[in-house]
């Protein structure tokens, strides 16, 4: 679980819950007007940006990524990958049949090579797995990022109708509150949808994005060198090559000058 997401959610509910309690209670910051102006009119501007399939499969996926993290890093998957190499070496491609990865899309990989697949297949199938699955990721960012774009101005929206509706009834006192309580309302609804969740997330998954990228980048190569039967040390030295500097050696290892 990615707990800089949760933790950063919380610490936001929690901080709104406080000044709320501290000025009143939750039922002077509720309105269903200006609920149905933010969350009616983001979602029906965002059904018009993007096609249905993909708000459908964008969203669960971005949600579930920005609260998740990879089950190896790059340092972890630089490992696992020599470690492959040399069981490879010492039992050929019907050794791998026993491996078991924890990432699917290394245990893909793993299969193709114990099944005896040849570079090419191998290669295209993984990179277009991989294409099709940072394709998807980006348009749950996308789509995150559209609905924190249009929340604040439906916000605005909002507030300007419920100005209209306030002046148009100056007359009846008792009707200018509620009026002035959804003009307000929906701005804070807005700027809160926007920024303490969805712009957030659309944030969060463009380093997924990054991350998963650069991933299963390094799984492809480590895959295709352990198909071509190189060398475990090999293997592991060109694969280095995916990470930070500071990242490339062990604990207690010296690095180089």
């Amino acid at each position: 679980m990615d707990i800089a997401t949760s933790i950063g959610l919380l610490v936001g509910i929690a901080v709104l819950c406080t000044l709320v309690l501290m000025g009143g209670d939750f039922r002077m910051f509720y309105d269903i007007h200006a609920v149905i102006i933010i969350f009616g009119g983001s979602f029906a501007a965002t059904l018009i940006r993007f096609p249905l399939s993909a708000i459908i499969h964008g969203m669960p996926l971005g949600a579930k990524y920005a609260f998740t993290l990879s089950r190896l890093t790059a340092r972890d998957l630089v490992d696992e990958l020599a470690r492959i190499a040399e069981v490879a070496r010492k039992q050929g491609p019907v050794g791998l049949e026993k491996i078991e990865a924890d990432d699917p899309f290394l245990a893909k990989g793993i299969r193709y090579i114990a099944d005896g697949y040849d570079l090419e297949f191998i290669r295209d199938n993984l990179e277009r797995d991989r294409d099709n699955f940072l394709m998807h990721l980006t348009e749950g960012s996308k789509i995150y990022r559209a609905i924190g774009d249009c929340a604040p101005a439906f916000g605005m929206i909002g507030t300007l109708l419920g100005m209209v509706q306030m002046f148009s009834n100056m007359s009846d006192p008792s009707k200018l509150g509620p009026f002035m309580a959804v003009a307000l309302l929906a701005t804070l609804y807005g700027a809160l949808v926007a920024n303490l969740v969805c712009l957030p997330i659309a944030d969060k998954l463009h380093v997924k994005v990054l991350d998963e990228e650069t991933n299963r980048t390094l799984i492809i190569d480590g895959i295709l060198m352990i198909r071509d039967a190189k060398s475990p040390t090999l293997v592991r030295e060109m694969l280095l090559a995916y990470l930070p500097e500071k990242h490339r050696h062990e604990e207690g290892e010296p690095v180089p000058a």
